[in-house]
């Protein structure tokens, strides 16, 4: 089982041709363009920025979620964890990053951001020996909250993307979502190989084509797109720092911190790579530098996409070439916009119901290690995972739950992945201490 361990992982499969590897490094980033690009709109639409700016955001943004992504699967001895991880923007991010613009300004949005990114390049080795409070029955735990927590935005999207279109869940939707879920499952059936690997791939593109033919792709984005656009640091203007700003995005940070070593566990297991807490640090110290990165070129704080790990269960192609290709197709369509608009053109229920097969192999994942290794004879070890799965889908479920509470408190809270995280870390702690990571393992 550690045939993975640092210095020993290839990057590089030798056995798969560069037309394969691309396919699948596309899929990837297929899986995570929706949650990278919404972002920016949202950022934007709140801040009131023009079209010509929200151009340079979305692009920009995906730029630097490629050079984020490049830097956290590097994996040498200073920075990045060495896994097949994807980063995008925090979506946790997002209301902080509105408050504090319409209240400072954008360029106090910058100037949090990068003070933020260098609190943990700063503090990421006291986050790395916190692995103690992760034993298997918290992990576990984390990885089956991840799946649960998402699915929600994948049935979201199958039915439409927007809850209050008059469109939503309409049979063409349901149709199309769920055409392509049963498209995926059929291939899995009947397809071996690289093949396989690439169902989801495949099952977009034939979504897509099916969806066109109803009229339902809309070319706009591809035709009003440019073919070049070049990158400005500090394109809003310096950086100005106000020190509540600067917490808030310090708290936001953590809390992404939070979900990324969810992230880091559940891709550990899936590559049978056992983490140290030397590898955890490095993890956070590249994302320190990614935060870093998206404040200096006005994008975003930058975070390790759950979303990606279901796909690398699926396709079962756990080496790093892939994501190192996935990295370079960000960068490049962050300078070419036009290929940016190729990929807005999968519809909201194409990608969704490909979103319902990758999310349910998260939680499958979750479940298969809390079987594997935590010993559910133990009603404590039950009871942390009720609870903690629990306040996870809850939250996510019952998103005003919370509303009522100051902001900074509901940075904690309002994401199910980080509230039903909390909740098993403490759980766990109150249940079995420290030693919790000898405690939750099966006999």
């Amino acid at each position: 089982m550690q045939q993975h361990e640092q210095g020993h992982d290839p990057i590089f499969q030798k056995n798969r041709n560069p037309l394969q590897t691309f396919s699948l490094g596309l899929q990837h980033v297929l899986a995570m363009y929706a949650g990278a690009v919404i972002v920016p709109l949202i950022v934007a639409g709140q801040l009131g920025l023009s079209s010509e700016q929200l151009t340079y955001l979305i692009c920009i943004d995906l730029l630097a979620c490629g050079v984020a992504t490049l830097l956290q699967v590097w994996g040498n001895k200073y920075f990045g964890i060495g896994l097949p991880v994807m980063l995008g923007c925090a979506f946790q991010a997002v209301s902080p990053m509105i408050a504090i613009g319409l209240e400072y300004g954008v360029s106090a949005i910058y100037g949090a951001i990068i003070a933020s990114g260098i609190f943990i390049l700063l503090f990421s080795g006291l986050f790395g020996k916190l692995i103690a409070i992760f034993p298997p029955v918290v992990t576990g735990s984390v990885v089956t909250i991840i799946g649960v927590t998402l699915i929600p935005v994948a049935l979201t999207d199958l039915g439409g993307g927007d809850v209050s279109a008059a469109n939503f869940g309409s049979p063409l939707n349901l149709s199309l979502g769920f055409g392509v879920l049963l498209f995926i499952i059929l291939m899995n059936r009947f397809t071996k190989g690289f093949i396989r690997s690439i169902s989801v791939l495949i099952g977009l593109v034939v979504g897509t084509l099916a969806a066109a033919m109803f009229g339902h792709v809309d070319m706009t984005p591809l035709r009003e797109a440019s073919w070049f656009h070049g990158i400005q640091p500090f394109y809003f203007g310096k950086p100005t720092f106000h020190p509540s700003a600067i917490l808030t995005m310090m708290l936001v940070s953590i809390v992404s911190i939070a979900e990324s070593t969810g992230v880091f566990m559940a891709l550990g297991k899936i590559v049978d790579k056992d983490l140290t807490s030397k590898d955890l640090t490095r993890g956070y110290r590249a994302e320190g530098l990614a935060i870093i990165l998206g404040g200096l070129f006005n994008s975003f704080p930058y975070t390790t996409y759950s979303q990606n790990v279901g796909l690398v269960q699926m396709s079962r192609v756990k080496t790093r070439d892939v994501i190192v290709v996935a990295g370079g197709i960000l960068i490049v369509i962050g300078f070419v916009p036009k290929i940016a608009a190729l990929t807005q053109l999968v519809p909201p229920s194409v990608l969704g119901g490909a979103m319902v097969a990758l999310f349910g192999l998260v939680v499958s994942s979750g479940i298969r290690m809390l079987g594997d290794q935590v010993d559910l004879n133990r009603y404590e070890n039950l009871f942390i995972i009720a609870c903690s799965v629990g306040m996870g889908l809850g939250v996510t479920v019952v998103p005003d739950l919370f509303a009522q509470l100051p902001s900074w408190a509901r940075i904690l809270v309002d994401n199910g992945i980080v509230a039903g995280s909390v909740t098993a870390i403490a759980m766990n702690l109150i249940f079995n201490g420290l030693k919790g990571a000898e405690a939750g393992k099966s006999a």
